[in-house]
């Protein structure tokens, strides 16, 4: 192991930058000579590739996004892609990949594998939906950029006395509105792995107005409804209470990492450089506990992503 690539694919989240930098200086300490590919695969198969030195990953753990960009590429799932990708893996003379994505990223850095280039995932998305890892990277600033904006449509909710919907962003996995609902005191939390009743949100509004409340927030995960805007009506043609929606969308993806992203993208980019050294292939990093773990590729795509039940029961009581 002489010269590693790293690239960052799919979706970007908070703290890819970190991971970069970690793996980078790792590298570099270890001897090994780095070379940054842009783009993602699409970048991989154009040979959008640098140099990379302890310089090219100064003043970056701070930021947002990916400062290597990254893209979807359809052409690298084809076999003429895929070739191109091989031959320019050959040409730079790159012993192997560190790759920074989700699972459509994994997917293909096992395919590299099986190929014959080692490659190590690093699980960057802010889903949180990779079910062999507690916590993937950019998922805790994402909750907290949620939670935010939680607190500031609470104030003018308050103020007039209104129920908001606030859709955010998971894909399939309810796991960025469990968490900020739980944290943000909302009243509904609804997710697509559990079955959801309006007229269940509508008794609680109803009752919460009952009581004095002069607000309501309601956590809805995305794709959950086909149209959130018509369940913003149903709620309030059922209740009588005015009922607004506010879509989140790609604002959870951008800002400055917590602290915690920037740790736990660190701690994970340096095992990966740790396994490179040893040879090792085919293998994604993840965070059990507190410990940093490793895995196969494949076993870990195979591992069936579940809500946290207990959790979720802990915030209907507390959503009483």
């Amino acid at each position: 192991m002489q010269k590693i690539g790293v690239l960052t694919s799919g979706g970007d989240s908070p703290g890819m930058n970190a991971a970069i930098r970690a793996v980078v200086r790792a590298a570099i300490y270890n001897g090994l000579k780095v070379v940054g590919i842009k783009r993602g695969y699409e970048g991989l198969i154009n040979g959008d590739i640098e140099n990379m030195s302890l310089s090219s990953v100064a003043d970056i753990i701070h930021r947002g996004g990916t400062m290597l960009r990254t893209a979807r590429s359809e052409e690298f799932k084809t076999e003429k892609g895929f070739n191109k990708a091989l031959n320019v893996i050959n040409i730079f003379g790159i012993d192997g990949i560190v790759v920074i994505g989700g699972d459509g990223s994994f997917k293909g850095a096992e395919k590299l594998s099986q190929a014959g280039i080692p490659t190590i995932g690093l699980p960057g998305t802010i889903d949180n939906d990779l079910a062999y890892t507690e916590y993937t990277i950019g998922f805790d600033t994402a909750v907290n950029t949620v939670l935010n904006a939680i607190s500031n449509i609470r104030d003018t909710s308050t103020s007039h006395g209104r129920a908001n919907i606030i859709e955010v962003m998971g894909r399939h996995c309810g796991d960025i509105a469990l968490y900020a609902g739980l944290a943000g005191g909302a009243e509904s939390i609804i997710v697509p792995e559990e079955n959801f009743s309006s007229d269940e949100i509508c008794k609680r509004l109803i009752q919460g107005r009952n009581r004095g409340k002069l607000h309501s927030i309601i956590i809805l995960a995305e794709g959950v409804v086909k149209n959130s805007y018509e369940l913003a009506e149903e709620i309030e043609e059922k209740t009588g209470i005015e009922t607004k929606l506010t879509i989140l969308g790609h604002i959870q993806r951008g800002g400055s990492p917590t602290a915690f992203d920037r740790i736990l993208a660190s701690r994970m980019a340096g095992r990966a450089v740790e396994l490179m050294l040893q040879n090792k292939s085919s293998r994604v990093i993840g965070i059990k506990g507190s410990e940093i773990i490793d895995m196969d590729i494949s076993e870990a795509l195979t591992i069936e992503k579940k809500l946290n039940q207990d959790m979720y029961r802990l915030a209907k009581v507390l959503s009483i």
